[in-house]
């Protein structure tokens, strides 16, 4: 379309009520930041509207101030006792994505499925819609119903995690100091931990396959299938993505997906290979002719090959630069 970039320009529309009722986040105490730090790791976020009933949310005002959202009011039906909040959203998403073309990503924040919808004709415009919500409030329909799904996460789950997490971490230093007094007297956890430990140590196949997500492997060997040269780690991402909208490689134990395909590399599932500064992957058993990683594997001859096609090179200057002299 015209006016497009490579950048995406992104309009975030928030159904501010939805994501406050019955999902362990209050007006108070509400955090657009980690939801924003995500979207603007993808493009320019430059729209920015939250919808509902604000006098019943006023505690939330001044923080989505701070991040440049504006308010708009919906007061509630006297019939009814609803408001129309969910079919303003709607209206402004539909004229928005008529209106400026340059929009190319649609945030919509809210579980309800009655926005659906409004998800199908974006998609329909060619719109990339992103949901953003509380995994134990949105309805599975609309997730998948989006192109990505990003959950938000309680402040309530993040401090259960860290104290899990550090009650592990004791009991492991705890363990091992008791497996370093009695030896293999220990038992139960600490020995079932120094199993996966050993596993893990010896390569890692039996904690990795574990973890990993089944549909992670099956869409790289889908894709290692049908390829003729190396695959874009990107592309394998969007693709599990397009099948599952709120997969998130977090989940699984992965601080990155880099992580991830180093499982999957354990797994032999595939190979990773370097190109300049890009990383890409490869069937197990895929024959490079002269890749980096073959040329590791082989040792010193390599090395001499490589260095007579620099000397070649040497020795036969680029044309262009004769013709300049």
């Amino acid at each position: 379309m015209n006016g497009r970039t490579n950048e995406h320009r992104i309009a975030l529309f928030l159904d501010f009520e939805n994501l406050v009722t019955n999902t362990g986040i209050s007006a108070s105490n509400f955090d657009l930041q980690p939801s924003l730090d995500r979207l603007l790791e993808k493009g320019k976020v430059v729209f920015r509207r939250a919808y509902c009933d604000w006098s019943r949310f006023s505690d939330a005002k001044i923080g989505l101030h701070r991040f440049g959202v504006e308010l708009i009011d919906v007061p509630p039906s006297t019939r009814a006792g609803k408001n129309g909040a969910d079919m303003r959203l709607v209206i402004d998403a539909l004229e928005l994505c008529y209106a400026r073309e340059s929009i190319d990503t649609f945030v919509i924040a809210s579980g309800d499925s009655d926005f659906c919808p409004l998800a199908y004709k974006l998609r329909e415009n060619g719109r990339t819609v992103i949901g953003l919500a509380v995994k134990e409030s949105t309805s599975p329909l609309f997730v998948n119903a989006c192109d990505e799904f990003i959950y938000l996460r309680t402040r309530q789950r993040s401090e259960k995690g860290d104290k899990e997490k550090g009650r592990h971490g004791a009991a492991e230093e705890a363990g091992h100091g008791k497996r370093a007094r009695h030896g293999r007297e220990s038992t139960g956890r600490g020995s079932k931990a120094e199993g996966d430990k050993a596993a893990s140590g010896s390569g890692g196949k039996a904690h990795a396959k574990s973890d990993v997500p089944q549909i992670a492997r099956e869409v790289v060997q889908n894709l290692l299938a049908r390829a003729t040269g190396p695959v874009n780690p990107s592309l394998i991402k969007e693709t599990i993505v397009r099948k599952e909208p709120d997969f998130d490689e977090s989940e699984y134990g992965f601080a990155t997906f880099a992580k991830l395909l180093a499982a999957l590399e354990q797994e032999g599932v595939l190979r990773r290979i370097q190109q300049g500064r890009q990383w890409y992957v490869v069937g197990p058993d895929a024959d490079l002719g002269g890749g980096d990683s073959k040329a590791e594997s082989k040792g010193k001859k390599p090395s001499r090959a490589r260095a007579e096609e620099e000397d070649e090179l040497e020795s036969y200057p680029d044309p262009e630069e004769d013709d300049a002299l």
